[in-house]
């Protein structure tokens, strides 16, 4: 079948009912949620049963907090990107607001996993939690499983290291510039949209124009200069980007990206951006001259990463960022 994508379980296409459930809120989509994934397949499979995520937007921090404040690895359109290339059948991205957080556990149960999805079974890693005041703990969930008759795994957390896989250390490490932990972590090279919008001109003027996109509020990738390749339509590109502005106005800066071999006015068209590797921190140079020389020395260096890059997985082989 080919991938689905819902916006609500108000009426669920015939052949998805049945289905197996994973259910998180996905932030990331990283090598500990694709481990749970991994066994949502198996177990679709072993049932003979198409094999869905159920996911949540806005993040529900972000709902109740004074202000969103998440730095957000994927939003929703990003994860049923990476759903469809992991393999998986569909998707389901339930709004989630202060309304929907007082559904009770057990409707929650009742109307979506039994009424609406007719569930087999349900997956779940052991840090998840729903319904109001949080009380569908993953014993709950079980015990709902033998009441309604459907299947409940609850899985581990997936560590490397010292510490366990998690959206949160994948954000610190963005944060930090270590994109090449990052993605080990992610299992692909992160990638972000943007709408392309006008700058104030200056790459241009200093021979590197840019494809501007704006930056969240609560975007909090390290400022620096990235080797990234940029999808346009079917088109991949190379580039140089560039995130902070020292030397001029540096106030929620946009991420600037240099495209190479490139001069088309794409204002307004949607670009994807993926971290191939981190060149260096943002520094402040003496003059103009100073900063073009450092701009072609990464330049260089973005190059030459982007010709040793390498899928990290098969899932980053089927983004088609890297091959």
């Amino acid at each position: 079948m080919s991938f689905v994508r819902l916006n609500s379980l108000d009426a669920v296409p015939a052949n998805l009912r049945g289905a197996y459930v994973a259910i998180g809120n996905f932030d990331g989509f990283h090598r500990g949620h694709q481990s749970v994934l991994t066994t949502l397949k198996a177990r679709a499979a072993e049932a003979g049963v198409p094999a869905m995520v159920l996911t949540f937007e806005p993040h529900p921090r972000d709902v109740f907090a004074p202000a969103p404040f998440m730095f957000r690895l994927t939003d929703g359109d990003a994860k049923a990107r990476l759903a469809e290339a992991f393999g998986i059948d569909a998707i389901t991205v339930l709004h989630f607001d202060r309304d929907f957080s007082q559904i009770e556990a057990e409707d929650f149960v009742s109307r979506f996993l039994v009424e609406a999805l007719g569930v087999t079974g349900v997956i779940v890693g052991s840090d998840f939690h729903f319904g109001r005041q949080r009380r569908g703990t993953p014993n709950f969930l079980k015990a709902s499983g033998e009441a309604h008759g459907f299947a409940v795994e609850t899985l581990g957390l997936m560590d490397e290291g010292d510490e366990v896989i998690s959206s949160s250390r994948i954000r610190a490490a963005l944060s930090e510039g270590a994109v090449t932990a990052a993605n080990r972590l992610l299992g692909y090279h992160w990638f972000f949209d943007g709408c392309v919008v006008k700058g104030d001109q200056r790459g241009r003027e200093l021979g590197y124009p840019t494809a501007n996109t704006m930056t969240h509020a609560n975007f909090q990738l390290a400022q620096g200069v990235y080797a990234v390749r940029a999808r346009l339509g079917d088109r991949l590109l190379d580039g140089v980007a560039a995130f902070g502005k020292p030397m001029f106005n540096n106030q929620r800066p946009p991420f600037e990206t240099h495209l190479f071999d490139f001069d088309e006015d794409i204002y307004g068209q949607t670009i994807t951006v993926a971290l191939i590797a981190h060149i260096r921190g943002q520094e402040v140079f003496s003059g103009l001259d100073e900063l073009i020389t450092a701009m072609d020395r990464d330049s260089r260096k973005a190059r030459e990463a982007l010709a040793a890059a390498k899928p990290i997985s098969e899932l980053d082989a089927k983004l088609g960022f890297v091959g």
